[in-house]
């Protein structure tokens, strides 16, 4: 399967876990637009994994991927993350919070 990280839908992907974590960080550790050092790493490490997803373009939603490619303790904090953020995205771009939901929607999951 030919991996294009650049697509448009990689790069949706990556301007949503940015958001969302930008969302998160600003409500729980500060009134900054800029994510604190440990929300910074978990965007780094969550643009690291979009990166080398095996799936790329046909990626499912994470939620329903069998590949675990988040370590335990960065997929409890991801996991925190959009729980918290994910309805609260819609306020803050309505447009790219209904195509993460539609893509989570139509995703099936991918059995090994």
């Amino acid at each position: 399967m030919e991996k294009n990280n650049d697509s448009r839908r990689m790069m949706r992907e990556r301007k949503t876990i940015k958001l969302m974590i930008e969302l998160y960080c600003t409500d729980h550790h500060k009134k900054d637009s800029r994510p604190c050092e440990d929300c910074g790493a978990l965007l780094d490490y969550a643009y690291l994994r979009l990166l080398k997803c095996t799936f790329a373009d046909k990626k499912p939603a994470c939620s329903k991927c069998r590949v675990h490619c988040y370590s335990p303790d960065m997929r409890d904090k991801i996991r925190n993350v959009m729980k918290y953020s994910g309805p609260r995205l819609i306020k803050h771009n309505p447009i790219l919070s209904l195509r993460h939901l539609f893509n989570g929607l139509k995703s099936k999951k991918i059995i090994y």
